[in-house]
């Protein structure tokens, strides 16, 4: 037995709940790993309170990342003791996930944890912290350089616009935070930014260009932020978007793009092939301070995740979540 948070839809209702599973419950795969940390993103929120239909089957264990040793392999690729980290292939939405003491997987969404992180970090970092490196990795893909001009990060108070913030920072990017909270000004300065714009500046429908102000963006909000981020970055530069805490849509024009000939980036860290996720985990491990790791993010049990969820939604949670699966 060990335990999980387990989401059920049936004819009483959607529920999420911690409870013990008996190991027969787990589904197929090659590779079973002991969890020791997984997190709380917005995705395992969304599946939580069933604000979306994230969970495409019943019952759900949620959890789209996880780190943790593997407890036994029927594949080449793993043995017994091996340290893992898995984030994104439709884990916790299709396919049990990380919010669980045990998981069972395919050996192929596995990767090695870096020498240089221990399995907290890893997940400190998490999924969140890795799509914000994909998205630093397709600004540099760009070509853009420091001196090149400030990088905006919206939604910085969250998971990955705050390790945005700190990545970009420690690279020599003269950041700019958007965030809706004041208050967590100095918070976001002392990861890196040099600047701090109230979101109200981006969040509100724009023109179709506006004043050039951005070399590039990294973007986890969506609709109008992302419209006006667009629209005021420079000629030449380039947008990577990875979220859509504000909404879907994407209310803009063509103007950008072919007037200035900026470039949007769509960042997808389910899918990204090995290749990426290898490259972007071992950046993480070199590139990020990790002392700055413990100012953005804060530990929970896995009995706290249920009730966390909305608040998580609601954007009162600083920074990064990591769950201590194995505390009650």
């Amino acid at each position: 037995m060990f335990n999980a948070i387990k989401i059920t839809k049936d004819d009483h209702g959607y529920a999420a709940a911690l409870q013990p599973i008996d190991d027969s419950e787990l589904p197929e795969g090659d590779v079973t790993v002991r969890v020791a940390w997984s997190t709380l993103n917005y995705k395992d929120a969304l599946a939580i309170t069933g604000k979306s239909p994230v969970v495409r089957k019943f019952p759900m264990v949620p959890g789209i990342d996880f780190a943790g040793t593997v407890s036994h392999s029927t594949s080449a690729q793993w043995n017994v003791g091996d340290r893992v980290i898995l984030n994104g292939w439709g884990v916790g939405e299709g396919h049990w996930g990380g919010l669980a003491q045990v998981a069972r997987v395919k050996a192929d969404w596995l990767i090695a944890l870096p020498d240089a992180l221990e399995l907290r970090q890893a997940m400190e970092i998490g999924t969140a912290g890795y799509t914000a490196m994909l998205c630093v990795m397709a600004l540099e893909r760009h070509g853009i350089q420091p001196g090149d001009g400030d990088i905006l990060v919206t939604g910085a108070n969250g998971g990955v616009g705050s390790v945005a913030v700190a990545l970009l920072s420690r690279l020599g990017y003269r950041v700019v935070a958007s965030t809706g909270r004041a208050q967590e000004a100095e918070f976001l300065q002392s990861i890196g930014a040099a600047q701090v714009v109230d979101r109200a500046e981006l969040s509100a429908p724009g023109k179709p260009l506006a004043k050039e102000r951005w070399a590039g963006v990294v973007d986890a909000v969506g609709s109008h932020t992302l419209a006006n981020a667009c629209a005021s970055t420079r000629y030449g530069g380039a947008v990577a978007a990875c979220g859509l805490a504000a909404g879907m849509d994407f209310p803009a024009s063509v103007a950008p793009f072919i007037l200035r000939g900026i470039t949007l980036y769509g960042i997808d860290s389910v899918m990204a092939s090995r290749a990426r996720r290898l490259e972007a985990w071992q950046r993480l491990a070199k590139d990020l301070d990790l002392g700055v790791l413990a100012r953005i993010t804060h530990a929970v049990g896995l009995a706290d995740v249920v009730a966390l969820a909305p608040q998580l939604l609601a954007g009162t949670v600083r920074g990064r979540v990591v769950v201590d699966v194995n505390q009650a």
